[in-house]
């Protein structure tokens, strides 16, 4: 329950009206953490509703038309970022396997989305090497707040429960990590 619950965390924080500048969502972080604790099966599920809010933020908060071919390397990172969770972090969950599905969640959304964007805007962006790594440098901002918001609700989500079973439960009666 709580992985569908993150997963509602994060479409508020897309939805909801914040600085553009501040990119600070908890999309990485839910996806890990649904990828973490629920079934393979069940990825359709936050990449539908994403899909949706995809959808509704281009065509009545951006007014710009929705073209299916653009958000496909952006669907296909949901799931890659889901199988991150579901593989390092399904079995056992540590601080370091944490940071590193981390690290590769926001670096890998980083690298996909700038690639996308040079690829999708020839007037904005050459296609050059030098017109990529202009649409590299942009992305850098929104890098670290990603990077920055996919770390802190990551560390809430997974640290929350270690935390609660070494504070609340009796020491004889807790529950090894596995």
């Amino acid at each position: 329950m709580s992985a569908y619950l993150l997963i509602v965390l994060a479409i508020l924080t897309r939805i909801v009206p914040h600085p553009s500048w501040l990119n600070f969502t908890a999309v990485g972080a839910s996806l890990l953490y649904f990828g973490a604790n629920r079934s393979v099966r069940q990825f359709f599920v936050p990449v539908v509703l994403f899909a949706a809010v995809d959808y509704y933020l281009t065509v009545y908060f951006y007014n710009y038309p929705f073209h299916v071919g653009e958000y496909l390397l952006t669907w296909a990172w949901y799931v890659g970022v889901m199988l991150i969770g579901h593989y390092a972090l399904t079995f056992k969950v540590s601080a370091f396997r944490v940071v590193a599905s981390v690290f590769a969640s926001a670096t890998s959304f980083f690298l996909i989305s700038n690639f996308a964007a040079w690829l999708s805007a020839p007037t904005l962006y050459p296609r050059t090497g030098v017109g990529l790594e202009m649409s590299y440098f942009a992305g850098l901002p929104f890098y670290g707040n990603d990077l920055l918001s996919t770390g802190l609700i990551s560390a809430l989500a997974f640290g929350l429960p270690v935390a609660a079973r070494h504070f609340f439960l009796p020491q004889d009666s807790r529950i090894p990590n596995l």
